[in-house]
C-alpha cells in the first residue's frame, strides 16, 4: 500500500508576521520558510506505518514555486520514499489543492492520504475534506490516534471533538487528518539530508494533471490586528462592573 502525503512550505512558525506596505499579503522575501508543523505530523505518521511494514511506499507531494523542493528534500530526508512536485506560481487555494490532488491519485493509486489538519498560514482546515469530498472516499479528521488493520483494509482513527473522544472505523482507502498530540516528528539526520540533496524530485505541472487553477476568491486587503491596549489597576469591584458595563460594553 502507498501513502500519500501532502507537505506545503509556510513561514516558520517562529517568525514573526509583517504586512506588506501594499497591504496585499505577508512579506515572505528574505523570511525563513519551513514546512507546515501539521504536515511534519502527517509525513512522521506515514512513515510509522510504513516501518511497521503495515505500507510498502510514502510519497510526498508539494504544490507551488521552484522553492517548495527544499520542503520536498526536507521530507526525504524526514524518510520519505519518494517526492512529487507540482509545479505553480498561481496562488493555490484550498480547493485547487484538492483537485490536484485527486489528480495526483488517479495517478499514483495510493491506499491511503494523510494530510495536517491545517497550515499555520492561512487556517483554512479545508483540503482533507474537500480530497474526501472530490474522491469520495471515507474521512477521519483531527486524528490524535492511528491504527491500521492491514487483513480488513481498515483504518481506526481516534478524534478530538468538543465533547472528548471519537472512534471512526474507516475503510481504505480514506483520507486523514493530523492533529498536534499525534506524535512527536522527528529530526532529519545530516546523512538523510546528504542523500535527499542527490534524490529526484518528480515534477509536474496542473496542465499536465488536468487541472485548471481558478478561483473565485480574492485578497481585498491584509492589515495587522489592532494593538491591544494596557491593562488598568481598579481599585474596587464597584470600579471594575462599571467599566465593563460602560467601556467594555460587555454586561
Amino acid at each position: 500500500m502507498k501513502i500519500l502525503v501532502a507537505l506545503k512550505r509556510v513561514v516558520d512558525y517562529a517568525v514573526k508576521i509583517r504586512v506588506k506596505s501594499d497591504k496585499t499579503g505577508v512579506e515572505t522575501s528574505n523570511v525563513k520558510m519551513s514546512m507546515n508543523p501539521f504536515c511534519e505530523i502527517a509525513l512522521e505518521e506515514a512513515l510509522r506505518i510504513r516501518e511497521s511494514g503495515l505500507a510498502s511506499e510514502v510519497i510526498a507531494v508539494s504544490m507551488g514555486p521552484t522553492q517548495c523542493t527544499e520542503t520536498l528534500r526536507t521530507g526525504l530526508a524526514m524518510g520519505a520514499d519518494r517526492a512529487v512536485h507540482v509545479a505553480s506560481d498561481a496562488v493555490l487555494y484550498p480547493l485547487s489543492v484538492a483537485k490536484l490532488l485527486k489528480a495526483l491519485v488517479e495517478i499514483e493509486k495510493p491506499g491511503l492520504i494523510i494530510l495536517g489538519k491545517q497550515a499555520i498560514d492561512d487556517d483554512c482546515n479545508q483540503t482533507g475534506q474537500m480530497v474526501a469530498g472530490l474522491l469520495r472516499w471515507p474521512q477521519g479528521t483531527f486524528a490524535s490516534k492511528v491504527l491500521l488493520d492491514k487483513e480488513k483494509q481498515v483504518a481506526t482513527v481516534e478524534r478530538e471533538v468538543d465533547g472528548g473522544l471519537e472512534t471512526l472505523s474507516l475503510d481504505l482507502p480514506a483520507v486523514i487528518t493530523t492533529d498536534l498530540r499525534l506524535n512527536q516528528p522527528r529530526y532529519a539526520t545530516l546523512p538523510n539530508i546528504m542523500k535527499a540533496k542527490s534524490k529526484v524530485i518528480k515534477k509536474v505541472t496542473p496542465e499536465e494533471l488536468n487541472v485548471e487553477i481558478k478561483s473565485d476568491l480574492e485578497v481585498v486587503e491584509v492589515n495587522e490586528p489592532p494593538k491591544r491596549k494596557a491593562g488598568v489597576i481598579v481599585s474596587s469591584v464597584d470600579e471594575l462592573i462599571d467599566k465593563l458595563k460602560n467601556e467594555a460594553h460587555v454586561l
